[in-house]
């Protein structure tokens, strides 16, 4: 009798085991979402929809967008970007995977994607995809899933549509398409302050963005980017939310709006104080 009733067991626990596993399987290539991780602390994105992100997601997807733009690669592209890496990590620089694949599109090196280490670098990563992407013929006119296939050559192709809200969501606000849409609240104690923290932020801008001519403001520690037009200082001043937590910017001021650390959301500035040609950013001092 007790040789039969844990054999009962024995088959109730696999079958439960396949039965989840056949859930996992459903949700990745039928679009049921495996949920994005909640965090106390995070960034909202607003441009036509609602994107909630914590703060590395946050700041790889500025990172994708800003690669995307440098490359001149258009809107949509940055789109299919965006969707293949809340397939494939959440947005996560993920150190494993399936078999040797790493990273935020969980690139292998066995398949000649690049080291390692390269691939662990976001920049490196999503300039990989988007040269990928550039040869696949037609991609601009395919579904998003499709494109995204195309480069990715995933178990489960059509699992990428799920993310095409979210990806044109952040896209929208990423480059610039709409204003004030990025409001990150970060910790009180930031992972860098001061001159490094300047430092450093002004050489991520330009290593994601490429020359940029930046300046310091003689009022504050932090850097100013002389924009041409809105559009481009929207994409300034969102990337640098987006990177807040991880540079230690207290402060971003463009137009007439600025964002805080310390609320984590935009408001209204004084018109003397507003900054219609540039933009600024502030980091905690030392």
């Amino acid at each position: 009798m007790a040789v039969r009733t844990r054999a009962m067991v024995a088959a109730g626990v696999a079958l439960a085991a396949v039965a989840g596993f056949g859930v996992y399987l459903s949700a990745r290539e039928f679009g049921h979402k495996l949920p994005l991780p909640t965090v106390a602390r995070g960034c909202v994105v607003e441009a036509d929809g609602r994107v909630a992100l914590n703060a590395e997601q946050m700041a790889n997807a500025a990172t994708i967008a800003a690669v995307g733009i440098r490359r001149k690669m258009p809107e949509r592209a940055v789109v299919v970007a965006l969707a293949t890496a809340f397939q494939e990590s959440r947005l996560r620089n993920l150190s494993g995977g399936d078999r040797d694949s790493l990273g935020l599109f969980q690139q292998r090196p066995s398949q000649g994607w690049g080291t390692p280490e390269q691939i662990q670098d976001p920049r490196y990563a999503a300039t990989k995809f988007y040269n990928a992407l550039r040869k696949v013929r037609g991609w601009e006119r395919m579904e998003i899933t499709d494109a995204a296939q195309k480069v990715q050559r995933s178990a489960f192709p059509r699992a990428y549509q799920q993310w095409a809200d979210e990806s044109t969501v952040l896209t929208r606000a990423l480059l610039g398409n709409a204003t004030g849409a990025v409001a990150c609240t970060v910790g009180r104690e930031p992972a860098m302050r001061g001159d490094a923290a300047a430092a450093a932020l002004t050489a991520g801008l330009k290593l994601d963005w490429g020359r940029l001519e930046t300046s310091v403001p003689a009022e504050l520690t932090g850097l100013a980017v002389p924009i041409a037009d809105a559009r481009v200082g929207w994409r300034y001043a969102h990337w640098l939310v987006s990177h807040a937590d991880d540079h230690g910017v207290k402060t971003v001021r463009f137009a007439n709006l600025e964002w805080t650390a310390d609320g984590g959301t935009w408001a209204k500035v004084r018109d003397d104080s507003a900054t219609p040609d540039r933009v600024i950013a502030e980091v905690f001092a030392d």
